[in-house]
């Protein structure tokens, strides 16, 4: 009886031990997750979801270099023909061998969304798996920013998934969430909207070098991370400092002095480019089909009061009209003068009456949900008001937004006229990859506008010789784009984020991402 009492006690205790031994990072995302296929949207909660679960072929490091990740490449010295080669050991998470072939159809099926990817293509001859690990990419002329494109960190990644999911058409969501990347994505915990649980990769192996941005090894050192959702941000603050959770992705500044001094608690900025806010309108129904509708509106709007009421603290925003990005290497400003200096609305008020405008409600939708995102539309709102369109401001959690704004529905039909987003930096600086420079209308970010000129104008700049060059074709794309609406920039800002110091060696890029951490007791 005692052996089988000793027994049994020193079972529990190895069980104990390995429940203590378990390490979790418990998380609050800027946003529930709800939609999980990569390629179907932009928003950031999803690519940073298919960064847990997949891999790229190649990554940017934070010298915006393009560096090996999933392969490594060869350029022909007519620069037309793209040899990449795949590293040993890459595996899919249900065990099957990651092949060129999964990554062609991937490439393939991402390019059909991807504003950058559509450029490519227009350019590509062919696409091949030419044996197991080798995919070769053959232009029908040089396109410089190739590598730029391919290895970008957001907006959208080309992420490689099984053939089989990456089949799958892309106005479709998959269904099969076959990872190929550092975490697995356990799926029977998946509550959308309000927490994701990951799991550490056993299979994964990262490459050699050291974690740099998106590039590097990816190495896990804990065994599971869960997101979860925490609409109001108090909470969220409130569970950090007792140590429910460990890591707030967004701080709301207003909120900070209730950090200061808890030495369990570090606030930083993970990232120095920040990010652009701005407005979207939809080209195809009434008001905003209308260019001079569309001036109307941007020249009612002005960056200041947005931005004191979003963020507050002067010290972390930046009043900046440059659809490229301010502090990037082909920012401008040009024609940027009413939202930068508040001075526009007299011409607004013109301009609707020019236009002849009838008072058709503007459907503008409103997340409750994110701190970076609740207070431009109230702002803005008043701002139309204040120029004489009529508003509809319309109240919804961020996915439902994220859902709706995919749909090209009339407003009167659940569709929309407008809604405000946010974009890193690096993501929207250059003008083959900003995705609201696309004018391929169905086939153009959502919005959707038909605009020859922006096609031209990225034409001249993947032609340009060197960067002086491109710089002169880039104050052009900037003064098209703000006469012609494609956006409007309402300035840039960074948001803190906020941990327990017993995350450690968190990597400081633009993309929140949990390899390389560590926890400690």
């Amino acid at each position: 009886m005692l052996k089988k009492l000793t027994a049994t006690l020193l079972a529990s205790s190895i069980l104990a031990g390995s429940a203590w031994a378990e390490t979790t990072v418990t998380a609050v995302m800027h946003s529930g997750l709800r939609v999980l296929d990569p390629v179907m949207t932009t928003a950031h909660i999803t690519r940073d979801h298919a960064y847990m679960i997949y891999d790229v072929l190649i990554a940017q490091d934070s010298e915006f270099q393009p560096q090996p990740q999933m392969a490594d490449w060869e350029i022909s010295e007519d620069q037309k023909t793209y040899v990449f080669t795949l590293r040993d050991g890459l595996k899919f998470h249900d065990g099957e061998p990651v092949t060129a072939a999964d990554a062609v159809a991937s490439l393939k099926r991402w390019a059909e969304n991807d504003a950058g990817g559509q450029v490519i293509m227009d350019r590509t001859e062919s696409l091949e798996a030419t044996d197991d690990k080798t995919i070769t990419w053959v232009l029908s002329e040089p396109f410089v920013p190739m590598l730029d494109v391919l290895s970008k960190q957001s907006a959208l990644p080309p992420f490689i998934m099984p053939a089989r999911v990456a089949e799958t058409p892309a106005d479709e969501p998959i269904t099969d969430y076959t990872g190929s990347g550092p975490f697995r994505f356990v799926e029977e915990e998946f509550q959308p909207g309000v927490s994701v649980t990951y799991e550490k990769n056993p299979d994964y192996v990262p490459r050699d070098e050291p974690a740099d941005w998106m590039a590097g090894g990816k190495v896990v050192n804990v065994d599971k991370v869960k997101w979860v959702n925490m609409a109001d941000i108090q909470t969220a603050v409130n569970a950090l400092m007792s140590g429910e959770i460990d890591y707030i992705e967004q701080m709301q500044v207003d909120l900070l002095p209730l950090l200061e001094g808890d030495p369990n608690v570090v606030v930083e900025v993970r990232e120095p480019t920040g990010m652009q806010t701005m407005t979207r309108l939809n080209f195809l129904h009434p008001p905003f089909d209308d260019p001079k509708i569309r001036q109307a509106a941007l020249a009612a709007i002005s960056q200041e009061p947005v931005l004191a009421a979003m963020i507050g603290n002067p010290e972390y925003y930046q009043i900046c009209g440059a659809v490229l990005g301010c502090g990037t290497p082909l920012g401008s400003e040009t024609d940027a003068d009413t939202l930068t200096g508040g001075g526009g609305m007299e011409k607004a008020k013109a301009l609707l009456e020019e236009a002849g405008y009838d008072g058709t409600p503007v459907v503008l939708m409103a997340p409750t949900d994110l701190v970076a995102l609740a207070t431009q539309p109230v702002v803005v709102s008043q701002m139309l008001r204040d120029a004489g369109f009529t508003v509809d401001m319309q109240p919804m959690d961020w996915q439902t937004l994220v859902t709706r704004r995919a749909g090209q529905a009339a407003p009167a039909d659940g569709g929309w006229n407008m809604f405000i987003t946010n974009w890193m930096v690096p993501e929207i600086s250059n003008p083959i990859s900003n995705p609201m420079l696309n004018g391929r209308g169905n086939d153009a970010w959502f919005g959707w506008p038909t605009d020859e000129k922006i096609e031209q104008l990225k034409a001249e700049y993947i032609a340009a010789e060197d960067l002086d060059a491109q710089k002169q074709v880039s104050d052009k794309i900037q003064a098209h784009a703000i006469e012609n609406v494609l956006l409007v920039p309402l300035g840039q800002y960074s948001l803190p984020q906020a941990r327990r110091s017993t995350i450690t060696d968190m990597i400081n890029s633009p993309v929140p991402v949990f390899w390389n951490l560590k926890k400690t007791e």
